[in-house]
């Protein structure tokens, strides 16, 4: 069968041909991929520069045991791998499934790979699976941060930092979809924060400008670094009353992986920091919010921008910095 296959995490993987899969273990099956995205997460665990890479376990979601990523190689050894960690694929019955894997070493940018089929979910047939694969994996960092890490209390305000990225795009739609009482959308474009009105946003405001926004109950950080400090001190100094909770959700880190919060801002409100991802988020409570999740794109209530690409071309557009979703069609 043919697959990207990725030689070395510097390199762009090449289109070449792979063995087929072979289903070896219980709930395992040999599916054939519809589409599959390219998503940052994608990258980072191919490349090995995700952070749960340095956990001896699972650099990808759902990961099963210890270990699985490491493919019995010696610390810092690369071996050959397909990329993937997720996609729509066919079952040999015939169902379409979303599907999330839990071993990256055959992934999903290939005609076939194997699955566990406990860590998916069917899809109505009528599915647009470039669609689906476009949305499910960066809808899921705001349905889990919602859902799992800071549930939102009726009418509850909540803010999305760094939302015109497409991560960012989808938590305004999720915080509407699922009960918010106000969503606001921070990000620096402001052409894309006005389109993000339309997607449910209540208020669109510029990172120097969260004075105004100083209320809310949630807020889902895309961003980290030295624009997420600015914020909170922002947020924190504009509050009407400190002692309401604010919850601060870190679910990405597009503008740094560190940030110097000042100890002050800690003590004088009652703001919490929490992180949402794999291993604050169990595998089991991951699968467990996919059906919801699924349905809710199948329904079209998430709004992707996707586009799909053939398989054969993920050399030249594997670094490619686009405003769309590249999905992989083998």
């Amino acid at each position: 069968m043919h697959a990207a296959i990725l030689d070395r995490p510097d390199a762009p993987p090449r289109y070449g041909t792979h063995p087929e899969p072979v289903a070896t273990a219980d709930h395992e099956l040999v599916v054939d991929v519809l589409a599959a995205g390219l998503h940052h997460l994608t990258r980072a665990v191919a490349t090995g520069t995700h952070y749960t890479a340095a956990h001896d376990g699972a650099a990808h979601p759902g990961a099963a045991h210890p270990g699985a990523a490491h493919d019995g190689a010696a610390a810092g050894e690369h071996r050959p791998r397909v990329p993937g960690v997720d996609g729509v694929v066919r079952d040999p019955d015939g169902r379409v499934r979303y599907v999330v894997l839990d071993d990256p070493r055959l992934g999903t940018f290939a005609e076939r790979t194997v699955i566990d089929v406990r860590r998916s979910v069917v899809l109505p047939d009528d599915v647009d699976p470039v669609l689906a694969a476009a949305a499910m994996n960066p809808g899921q960092a705001s349905w889990l941060a919602l859902r799992r890490r800071a549930p939102l209390a009726p009418g509850a305000a909540v803010l999305v930092l760094g939302a015109t990225g497409s991560s960012g795009r989808l938590a305004v739609q999720v915080a509407r979809l699922l009960g918010t009482g106000r969503v606001v959308a921070a990000g620096r474009d402001e052409r894309r924060l006005a389109a993000l009105r339309d997607l449910g946003a209540d208020d669109a405001r510029t990172l120097d400008r969260l004075d105004g926004a100083g209320d809310v109950d949630v807020v889902l950080d895309f961003l980290w670094g030295a624009p997420a400090v600015a914020a909170l001190t922002a947020l924190l100094t504009a509050r009407t009353d400190r002692a309401r909770p604010l919850t601060w959700v870190q679910v990405g880190s597009m503008a740094g992986a560190t940030a110097e919060l000042p100890a002050a801002l800690l003590r004088a409100a009652r703001v919490e920091v929490v992180g949402s991802g794999f291993g604050s988020v169990p595998p089991r409570d991951i699968v467990a919010e996919l059906p919801e999740l699924a349905a809710a794109v199948a329904r079209g209530d998430l709004q992707v921008q996707a586009r799909p690409v053939p398989l054969a071309d993920v050399e030249r557009t594997w670094s490619e910095r686009t405003d769309d979703r590249i999905v992989y069609v083998p």
